[in-house]
């Protein structure tokens, strides 16, 4: 993609992809500003951060060991006795503590240091290292946590504050890639980074389909696998066979009617000798293995699937369609570089139904 993407739009991706769709009114001065993607998350960050601040932060329980003089929860007996601790008046304990030093907290914190390196924006930078700061000065640890601690940290969907500072704590390090000539020490890449807003397009696309579909019976479903229907295997196909997996799958129950997705974040088209532009048969193919394949006699439904090919298509677009043995196939792309209004229509709108 060699036009620009808009801020803005990258904005409007980044919310639909984490669920944060009716905080979009509440940063406009910050994304107005923002001259490129680390800037805009510096000040988003910085933003949500602060009012965090402002209101506590959350805090949360954490398992720690200690040899104390009284009980504090539960005694450990085998440290307390192989210690022989209580002949000197102390015994080991094992508990919950109350504390700030939560996942989600040093997630953020660490976030901030890191983007305090890499915006270009002095101030910014500034006000990142001063938050870090302030962390450190209530006790939240510098550690970054891990992928399990986050995700043991789970955040309330009322908590709609620690959901933003914690998306946008995860996005700087999505911005941030491996440098071959430093291992694994990672860099602030200049421009958008194009496997960041492939993540993103995937993930908004499914959240803004739920939130449009979801009242009119829609149940949307991301990342189902599907099974090859062989009646004869080889002992050693198993181990060769690539699986099937949809990124979208939509399904009305009053009505049968169901649609799979598939989304790629590159061109749809190519050319060959003899056009200038086609679809690229790959991705057709594949779509077309999604709908047969799943075919089944005890299910009339499965015989009229609908599939859909969902690209982003910077300066141009394409919606065609066609009926292939009773599957409807629709080919369908999105302008990443149209103004933010008609791009969030479009997001909005990309099922028919």
């Amino acid at each position: 993609m060699n036009t620009p993407i808009p801020i803005r739009n990258i904005w409007i991706l980044f919310l639909y992809a984490a669920d944060l769709v009716q905080v979009r009114d509440r940063f406009e001065s910050e994304v107005e500003a923002a001259r490129n993607l680390p800037d805009l998350i510096g000040r988003l960050l910085t933003r949500s951060v602060e009012e965090r601040l402002k209101r506590n932060l959350s805090r949360g329980y954490r398992p720690k060991t200690a040899v104390l003089t009284r009980v504090r929860g539960r005694i450990d007996v085998l440290n307390t006795s192989s210690r022989r601790l209580m002949d000197r008046g102390f015994v080991a304990c094992q508990f919950e503590e109350h504390t700030l030093d939560t996942a989600r907290n040093r997630l953020a914190r660490v976030a901030l240091t890191h983007l305090a390196a890499r915006v270009s924006d002095d101030l910014v930078a500034h006000h990142c290292r001063q938050l870090a700061g302030d962390f450190a000065r209530l006790g939240v640890s510098g550690i970054r946590p891990s992928r399990a601690e986050i995700a043991s940290d789970q955040i309330a969907r009322n908590e709609i504050d620690d959901r933003f500072m914690v998306a946008l704590a995860k996005l700087v390090f999505e911005v941030l890639i491996p440098s071959e000539d430093s291992g694994m020490t990672a860099a602030m890449t200049p421009e958008t980074n194009p496997y960041l807003v492939r993540r993103l397009f995937e993930r908004a696309v499914g959240n803004a389909l739920r939130l449009e579909l979801g009242t009119s019976g829609w149940a949307v479903h991301q990342g189902r696998r599907l099974s090859w229907p062989t009646t004869m295997r080889t002992p050693g196909l198993s181990a060769v066979l690539p699986g099937m997996q949809t990124d979208i799958e939509l399904n009305q129950l009053a009505t049968g009617r169901r649609i799979i997705i598939d989304t790629k974040f590159a061109s749809i088209m190519t050319r060959s000798n003899y056009r200038e532009q086609i679809l690229k048969s790959g991705y057709l193919y594949q779509l077309y293995a999604y709908l047969r394949t799943q075919e089944r006699e005890d299910d009339q439904a499965s015989f009229s699937v609908e599939g859909l090919l969902l690209h982003p298509q910077t300066g141009g677009s394409i919606d065609e369609a066609m009926e292939l043995q009773g599957h409807r196939m629709r080919f369908k792309t999105i302008d990443l570089t149209a103004n933010s209004a008609e791009f969030e229509t479009e997001l909005r709108n990309i099922v028919e139904v």
